[in-house]
């Protein structure tokens, strides 16, 4: 199903394949993509039919980041320096809501990486639960070399996923970080051998969160997110909390009997 001109979306069963689809572009990220990434993972990430979503990008590269073109036409001259200062944050924050409905949604989501991951594309990259890359996938913190800070989330997530000394020196230098170097820091799951092999294992992945109970499963990155910076005992808290009200679901009880029986379980959807 083509949701837009700028990202397509497939189902098969519980597991939703989002692609960035600005492939004459390199899956530059224009105004219309950005919505598009929002609109999607708002969507998508509530559905009660989706149990994982997996999101790559079509052509020749993941993403080659923001569309400069498109980012130099944001904020022209202004009389009131305030109201336009006032104008950009709105803005900002408006493209920082398009990265974090990816981390809000309720489901994991899984990143299939290949070719160039640039600028954008590590800020969306990093508001996945997962990630997978291909043989030449690369990481670039490119902003520096526009002389943008970057604003989207990488500086306030990947930190959380590499060392934080590696994270400072991509971020200042903007070089490139391989596939084998991203996987030895910890920030690539997987690599595969092309594109092609990057999405199968994306989807062999989904697959199998698929297949979990999907109550356990958005318990599980719900703690996973709200711990994340917080003190241990706010997050064991929060934890007792959820599973103080979850534990009386039919899935335990479906979970327990499929493993005495040593059968698959079969768990129902959760409400939209």
């Amino acid at each position: 199903m083509v949701v837009s001109e700028r990202v397509t979306v497939t189902q098969d069963g519980g597991v939703a394949h989002v692609e960035l689809a600005r492939a004459d572009k390199l899956n530059a990220m224009d105004g219309e993509m950005f919505a598009a990434i929002g609109d999607t993972f708002r969507r998508v990430g509530r559905d009660p039919a989706v149990r994982a979503i997996l999101i790559s990008g079509q052509g020749r590269h993941f993403t080659a980041g923001l569309d400069l073109e498109y980012a130099s036409s944001q904020f022209p001259p202004a009389s009131d320096a305030g109201r336009a200062a006032e104008a950009r944050l709105r803005h900002i924050e408006w493209l920082q809501d398009s990265f974090s409905a990816v981390e809000q949604a309720r489901v994991p989501v899984v990143a299939a990486i290949h070719g160039g991951c640039i600028g954008a594309g590590v800020d969306i990259a990093s508001a996945c639960d997962l990630r997978v890359a291909s043989a030449d996938a690369f990481f670039q913190v490119a902003e520096v070399d526009v002389a943008i800070t970057a604003d989207l989330g990488t500086l306030q997530r990947l930190g959380f996923l590499i060392p934080h000394g590696v994270l400072r020196e991509l971020t200042y230098t903007g070089r490139r970080m391989g596939a084998e170097e991203a996987a030895r820091h910890g920030l690539v799951n997987q690599i595969a051998d092309s594109r092609e092999a990057a999405i199968e294992s994306g989807l062999e992945i989904a697959r199998a969160i698929a297949a979990k109970s999907p109550l356990a499963v958005a318990g599980a990155k719900r703690s996973l997110n709200y711990s994340r910076g917080r003190p241990v005992e706010e997050g064991l808290r929060d934890v007792a909390l959820w599973n103080a009200g979850t534990l009386v679901s039919a899935d335990l009880g479906e979970a327990v009997k499929a493993r005495l029986g040593k059968t698959e379980p079969e768990f129902g959807p959760l409400d939209p």
